[in-house]
């Protein structure tokens, strides 16, 4: 995979802070892995490709640095960290605490999931286009983030998401695998209609599954990207 720094910042985060914006579109490159394991980040190149000064540049990789994804080293090098396995399993742990209590809440108490099964149609014409699999996995997060919405709880998604950097970039390695994307489709299918059944216990237990796909396949993946890995 190729170092590509993606100029400029995405309409999604026009009005947020300078610092937010760079934090907000490099974390999206880190995880999507158009900045692999490894990638050295030059402040001043960042400054230039993001058009602001380097302060803000400097509290974004302060932020990704808490959040494991860079390491700053002596003479301020900074690189884009390893995956780290022990990390991936904590953050896999809170991940599937939280998205099976979400749903288990859902099936139970009853909430308007239309935007969830909106999310997974919008999956569904994309199974075949291996083209769009950024735009598949997108959808994919936008699934997982409709679900707490539903639920009443968008925030903790939002802090779900800021703790699971490293189980993202291990969701973008083995996406494209043979059959990953059918199989992402099929999770979705089987929580929303536990859900929409108000079967709680089989809603928890079909986001458990779902959940527990990459990181079942963790020595497969780590033996195709080894250099990859911590």
């Amino acid at each position: 995979m190729q170092n590509t720094l993606t100029p400029g910042f995405s309409d999604a985060f026009a009005n947020a802070p300078a610092s937010s914006k760079v934090y907000a579109e490099l974390r999206a490159q880190i995880t999507a892995l158009r900045l692999p394991p490894g990638t050295r980040l030059s402040r001043q190149e960042l400054s230039d490709t993001f058009g602001v000064s380097q302060s803000p540049v400097r509290e974004a990789l302060m932020r990704l640095e808490q959040a494991g994804l860079v390491a700053t080293y002596r003479q301020s090098r900074t690189e884009v960290t390893m995956i780290d396995r022990t990390r991936l399993r904590q953050e896999h742990f809170l991940r599937r605490g939280l998205e099976c209590e979400v749903v288990h809440q859902l099936a139970s108490k009853g909430g308007d999931v239309g935007k969830v099964a909106a999310v997974l149609k919008l999956q569904k014409a994309l199974v075949d286009d291996i083209d769009r699999i950024d735009m598949f996995r997108q959808l994919d997060d936008s699934f997982h983030r409709e679900l707490f919405a539903a639920a009443g709880q968008a925030d903790l998604h939002a802090f779900v998401t800021e703790q699971s950097g490293h189980m993202a970039r291990l969701r973008a390695l083995d996406l494209p695998s043979t059959g990953k994307v059918e199989a992402v489709i099929e999770g979705h299918e089987a929580v929303l209609a536990a859900i929409q059944a108000g079967e709680a216990e089989g809603a928890a237990d079909q986001m458990r599954r779902h959940l527990s796909g990459s990181i079942e396949r963790l020595p497969q993946i780590v033996e195709r990207f080894p250099d990859y890995f911590l």
